[in-house]
């Protein structure tokens, strides 16, 4: 039923898991997971929501960096919007005949922003404790671009870290999230590899450096503004608090259980809305 797949990009590639044939179902459901995060992250939402609704095409990638895709060149520290660009090539060699984006986190700020710039492409947008693009006060600009630089440094300089076991990352990570340790597993599997000294973390260490540029408040509204798709906002009612806070949105929101990691905590529920804005589109 689940298949991994592989998609080509002009710079490297991006790797998935499958359910259904984009080019068979009338619509695909396209899963953008967080930051440090993979495919594996919906695997138990997408499960609940292929028993609903067998017919969808469903597919959760790896972001570049992540998982098990490709990682950039090594001068490439992963900004924000070249995410956009990676989405977009793989959208053009997906082509779905009618999609819905759902995005957790990162992946809620990545499906936000695309559905704007995109909106012929996006039928249906679900973000998952996420509601726009980041954005802070303009007087921040100059301490991020100095802490941002300073920050890529300490990441070249910084050792790689070794896991004695399995077992240990999974325990550190669910620690780390709040998470049982059953819930994050698949992630950490997908996300980690064997190593001479025991398992060592997959993902580009480029990752961990701070972003140097945020957007105005003025820009995520602009683009928050021209999402015209039917979307919803998923917030889990101990997640991040700024996102509860954040009434100006054009956006359905429903509260459910947990945390930022909510639809690990409660996949049947999430499946549930999902597959209600699949009906109303």
């Amino acid at each position: 039923m689940v298949r991994d797949s592989r998609y080509t990009l002009l710079d490297g590639f991006i790797a998935a898991r499958e359910i259904g044939h984009a080019h068979s179902a009338d619509c695909s459901v396209v899963f953008l997971h967080g930051w440090l995060d993979n495919a594996a992250s919906f695997a138990t939402v997408m499960e609940q929501l292929h028993q609903l609704t067998p017919q969808l095409h469903l597919c959760a990638i790896d972001l570049p960096g992540h998982g098990l895709s490709s990682h950039k060149l090594a001068n490439n520290y992963y900004p924000f919007h070249d995410y956009i660009d990676d989405v977009h090539q793989f959208l053009l060699n997906l082509s779905p005949n009618k999609l819905l984006l759902v995005g957790h986190s990162l992946g809620a700020l990545i499906a936000s922003c695309y559905s704007a710039a995109f909106p012929e492409q996006v039928a249906g947008l679900i973000q998952i404790e996420g509601n726009g693009p980041l954005a802070e006060l303009s007087k921040n600009s100059v301490k991020r671009l100095r802490d941002g630089i300073k920050s890529r440094h300490r990441v070249r300089s910084k050792p790689s870290r070794e896991f004695a076991s399995l077992d240990e990352m999974i325990d550190r990570r669910a620690s780390l999230n709040q998470l049982m340790a059953e819930q994050i597993a698949p992630i950490v599997l997908r996300g980690s590899e064997a190593s001479p000294q025991g398992w060592r973390l997959r993902h580009d260490v480029k990752l961990q450096s701070d972003s140097l540029y945020r957007m105005s408040f003025a820009h995520a509204e602009e683009i928050r503004q021209n999402i015209c798709c039917p979307q919803r906002i998923i917030l889990g009612d101990k997640g991040y608090a700024h996102l509860q806070q954040d009434g100006d949105t054009l956006a359905d929101v429903v509260y459910i259980e947990g945390g930022h990691h909510c639809h690990l905590q409660q996949p049947t529920v999430t499946a549930q809305q999902i597959f209600a804005l699949v009906n109303k589109i």
